[in-house]
């Protein structure tokens, strides 16, 4: 039996420290509680936004 390795380390690390840092960020500007759990839900789907962002940019 073979044994195939994924290597995507370097890719979830980028993920991880986006997340942290979106975190930080949308939490520490946050008005209210829920306005806090919203900034903590756009920390998780920042790429999301991040890619629609380039898209809209570049006229896709």
């Amino acid at each position: 039996m073979s044994h195939k390795v994924q290597d995507s380390g370097p890719a979830g690390a980028v993920y991880g420290l986006g997340f942290i840092g979106a975190a930080i960020y949308f939490i520490s500007h946050a008005t209210g509680f829920w306005v806090g759990v919203l900034g903590f839900i756009k920390a998780l789907l920042w790429p999301a936004f991040l890619v629609y962002g380039v898209m809209k940019y570049i006229g896709m």
